[in-house]
């Protein structure tokens, strides 16, 4: 059995899916969480784009998360986390290309109004621009300094609010039938790729904002948040404090982002 090595970050979505396969799989892991505000060179090195989770096995390095997943549903095939056949993987894929094109930034710029925004106004002119400097890439950059000067208001926060808009009606649509999960009736990566981007959004007490009225989507997320896996993986490492704080901040912006999403659906 190769060993696994994976270096991460506590609260990335991201890794947070990829401990859930690992998890799902009773597979033994060494983990490493990176300190992303002093990077050590071992992992620049390894990680060029100063990107997590990396799984290192024996001396091969593995990057981007979906692909981590794909890699232990290969290695380890019981139980299988992939739909069996071709058209069910291609859904599986699906549901990994709705975070990778748009969840993934909608998910860091909801929680960065909510929470990190104003951990930034306490900080001084000087910190702040360190902080923007440090950030590398040009694009989400600008990202960062819009959402910090208009919060809510930030064009990339509305963006944001579509984007889970759009992932939500079709996870309702697609649970209609009356299929437990979202590539049919076995739990596989297709649910794994999406349950830490739902529960980030449940944590800052928004979550009802798109699915209130999608009793599929609630009935899935019950089963999903139930299992083990997620408790471990997500659930389990926060402290309640932490939870608390996430649904305060979260609910100051509650009734704004409610109305930015019927300000888009108006538009429809």
């Amino acid at each position: 059995m190769p060993k696994l090595h994976l270096v991460s970050h506590e609260i990335c979505p991201y890794v947070q899916r990829a401990v859930i396969a690992l998890i799902e799989k009773n597979t033994p892991f060494e983990r490493t969480n990176i300190d992303f505000d002093n990077k050590p060179d071992w992992f620049s090195k390894i990680s060029p784009l100063g990107k997590v989770p990396l799984l290192q096995v024996d001396n091969e390095v593995i990057f981007e998360s979906a692909v981590i997943c794909e890699y232990l549903d290969e290695t380890f095939p019981e139980p299988a986390l992939r739909p069996a056949t071709p058209a069910g993987r291609a859904r599986m894929r699906l549901w990994s290309k709705f975070i990778d094109e748009g969840i993934f930034e909608a998910t860091r710029e909801i929680s960065f109004s909510a929470m990190f925004r104003e951990r930034m106004k306490n900080m001084t002119e000087e910190q702040r621009q360190t902080r923007f400097r440090n950030v590398g890439d040009p694009e989400r950059r600008a990202r960062y300094i819009s959402t910090y000067e208009k919060g809510v208001e930030s064009v990339y926060v509305y963006q944001g609010i579509a984007n889970y808009e759009k992932m939500f009606k079709a996870m309702e649509s697609d649970l209609a039938g009356g299929a437990q999960w979202l590539c049919g009736d076995r739990f596989t990566l297709g649910d794994i790729n999406i349950m830490p981007f739902v529960a980030r959004m449940e944590y800052l007490d928004l979550l009802e904002v798109w699915t209130g009225k999608r009793p599929n989507t609630m009935a899935w997320w019950s089963r999903a948040k139930a299992r083990p896996s997620f408790v471990e993986a997500i659930a389990g490492k926060l402290t309640a404090d932490e939870i608390a704080a996430m649904k305060t901040h979260g609910g100051k912006i509650r009734d704004r982002v409610a109305q930015r999403l019927a300000e888009y659906l108006s538009q429809l």
